[in-house]
């Protein structure tokens, strides 16, 4: 890693509860403007009828050796997400050592169609190693704005440390995306990860900030067309703050359930009613392929986001596709949620992460994971009785889980997983996890109805949402109020959870040396203020070859 400058910037319809559309953990169900710096970072139309590059941006996937540019260029004003409509038109780009693009290592150009909603990739290979680069498109007369990219170290490098922001669950009815904002500001991260739900399905006004729409959805319609996604997906993309991170560093992303319908699994979802709304597999691949053209994501296999980066000999990163392959989900109560015939990889994918976390010889070993593995589980009880009480009552072993769309509701893929690692002595993974809506510092237990006795395999950091509904504002009470009741309560039920924040709403910032892997966490002042602050709440920690987590008590 170079001696890059490391320091922190100076700030850092109606929403009801139902059983069947909620769940009491997962507070997830039912074009901004900045002023100053970033605002002028911002593309403009050039003369009135010319090509436009009015949704930023942006680069992913970084590799060794290259990275993925991604751009959408609106070649005539009527040429919009979803329309369909708008001439073949090339795009050119060029990638170069500075920012003034002076030192050109790399340029080319590709076409943009109707087909591809207009947007482009650019696949660049032959670049160094663990460096910066700035790129740049072009069309019919007009410049994007000029972005960042960094390389990934060499397989054989000895990288002193990474670092990544980290986010999840952003819903823009919800509020403003501060937290890309405050990101963008660092100036020190060699990517951001992404952990689903980077854009959400609802019709407008289903799911808002506590019921209230801070800003609407485009198109109004809960989105089930090729169309529609396009829509939803280019919306997303005139946020400033999401523009501004972007280009600042490469995303590396995967999808949840919102960039298909909440609670998506392989043949559909709790927000999908089949035939009303088509079909579930139209609308699935219609969703698959709108997130395919609009985002920087190189798939290693075609149709899900399920692949693996490597940055030098410190750390690998598996990225996990949790919704095209999983089964439906059942209830809590249930014992079904053990059934060894159900699962929430899907048979290849489970044996493609197993394999590569034993060959893995890397330090660490970073899991990209879009829902919370460790359990999470209300009447739990002493082992002895545990057992021989959950087979007479048809009870699932590791007690009753309040989320079955999370591992919780799969735990033989999760045993599977978590022996694997025991028995192969396979130490230092780390699970980065979104979805929930709260903050989590977990050990990872192999019998959570034992723990602290019994071992712990892995760790856990759970980032919480960028704007969209925590427990406090499900119940509508003062931010903080839930939190001061709920997290001591949970946190004494489930001996392997060392913090949970029920009621915030942030991001993460990941730091990784050869030494320890540690989250800080940062929260924001109002996600309805679309200059909100930011601050450090709490930093934790996971050292080498302890597969446990700890308290900090000062972010990187």
């Amino acid at each position: 890693m170079t001696s890059r400058d490391r320091s922190l910037p100076a700030s850092q319809g109606p929403n009801s509860l139902s059983p069947s559309r909620r769940t009491v953990v997962k507070a997830a169900a039912a074009t901004a403007v900045l002023a100053g710096p970033l605002a002028a970072a911002l593309p403009a139309r050039a003369a009135d009828g010319a090509p436009a590059f009015l949704h930023g941006v942006a680069s992913g996937d970084p590799l060794p050796d290259g990275v993925l540019l991604w751009t959408r260029v609106t070649p005539v004003p009527e040429a919009t997400p979803g329309s369909g409509v708008g001439p073949d038109t090339v795009v050119g780009w060029v990638v170069a050592k500075d920012q003034a693009l002076t030192q050109v290592v790399a340029r080319g150009s590709t076409t943009a169609t109707a087909a591809s909603d207009h947007t482009v990739k650019a696949d660049i290979r032959g670049l160094e190693p663990a460096t910066d680069y700035w790129f740049r498109f072009s069309c019919g007369g007009t410049d994007s704005p000029v972005a960042r990219t960094r390389t990934a170290p060499a397989a054989t490098a000895d990288v002193a440390g990474l670092r990544f922001g980290v986010v999840t669950c952003a819903n823009w009815e919800a509020g403003y995306f501060s937290a890309y904002r405050h990101l963008a500001a660092r100036g020190d991260l060699d990517a951001w990860l992404h952990l689903g739900d980077y854009i959400y399905e609802y019709k407008s006004g289903e799911y808002a900030a506590r019921g209230k729409v801070v800003r609407p959805h485009a198109p109004a319609n809960e989105i089930l067309t090729l169309a529609d996604y396009r829509v939803r997906h280019g919306r997303y993309k005139t946020d400033p703050d999401l523009q501004a991170l972007h280009l600042k560093a490469p995303v590396i992303a995967i999808w949840d359930d919102h960039e298909f319908a909440d609670n998506a699994w392989s043949g559909g979802a709790v927000n999908h009613t089949e035939g009303a709304e088509g079909t579930w597999t139209a609308r699935a691949a219609a969703a698959k392929q709108a997130y395919f053209e609009w985002m920087p994501v190189r798939p290693a296999i075609e149709g899900t986001t399920y692949r693996r980066l490597r940055f030098g000999k410190l750390a690998d990163l598996s990225l996990l596709d949790l919704r095209s392959f999983r089964s439906q989900q059942v209830s809590g109560t249930s014992g079904s949620v053990d059934d060894a015939g159900r699962t929430i990889t899907g048979r290849a994918q489970l044996d493609w992460l197993k394999a590569g976390l034993k060959a893995s010889d890397t330090r660490w070993r970073l899991v990209g994971n879009s829902v919370m593995i460790a359990p999470f589980v209300v009447g739990s009880l002493t082992a002895d009785l545990l057992g021989p009480l959950a087979q007479l009552l048809d009870l699932p072993q590791g007690g009753i889980g309040v989320n079955t769309d999370q591992w919780d509701g799969y735990t033989h893929d999760r045993r599977e997983l978590l022996g694997h690692l025991t028995s192969n002595n396979i130490g230092n993974t780390v699970f980065l996890t979104g979805d929930i809506h709260m903050s989590w510092a977990n050990d990872v237990p192999v019998d959570a109805g034992t723990y602290p006795l019994s071992k712990s395999a892995a760790t856990e950091f759970v980032i919480t949402s960028v704007t969209s509904d925590n427990l406090d504002d499900i119940v509508k009470v003062s931010e903080g109020t839930v939190s001061a009741v709920a997290a001591p309560l949970i946190e004494a039920a489930n001996r392997h959870v060392h913090w949970v924040d029920t009621d915030r709403h942030g991001f993460g910032v990941l730091d990784i040396t050869a030494d320890r892997a540690q989250m800080d966490y940062y929260v924001l002042s109002d996600r309805t203020d679309r200059n909100a602050t930011a601050s450090w709440q709490r930093s934790y920690r996971t050292r080498s070859g302890t597969q446990k987590v700890e308290r900090t008590y000062d972010p990187v």
